[in-house]
């Protein structure tokens, strides 16, 4: 064993079996990214912070209906927002949600576009 007897390092702790909660949460991040406006926004912000205002226009949908996809995704966890003077901006709170929506949205391409499957 090494000098850390009795921790778990992250990789130590997701290479476990998931458990009864982790599939409910698990289940529940999925269904908050079946919508496509929301997967969407989440995949604009893999690519950086942004506020309702520039997301709204990113991805064609009315300011308000924005705001409510972005609610949902803050109190899923999902996104992360903070106070920039008046503007509030948003961003996702871990590179596992990055690599998630990233490794999606490249499936879905490999579907429509017919490209060969890879590693």
């Amino acid at each position: 064993m090494s000098g850390r007897e009795g921790t778990s390092t992250a990789s130590d702790v997701h290479e476990r079996t998931p458990g009864a909660r982790e599939l409910t949460a698990a289940a529940g991040v999925f269904a908050l990214l079946a919508d496509p406006t929301r997967l969407h926004l989440v995949w604009l912000l893999t690519r950086g912070e942004a506020d309702v205002t520039a997301l709204a226009e990113a991805c064609g949908a009315a300011r308000p209906a924005v705001s409510q996809h972005l609610a949902k995704l803050r109190l899923g966890g999902l996104v992360q927002h903070r106070k920039d003077g008046r503007r509030v901006v948003y961003t996702l709170p871990d590179g596992h949600m990055r690599r998630l929506v990233v490794e999606a949205i490249s499936h879905a391409d490999h579907q429509v576009t017919g490209e060969p499957w890879h590693d």
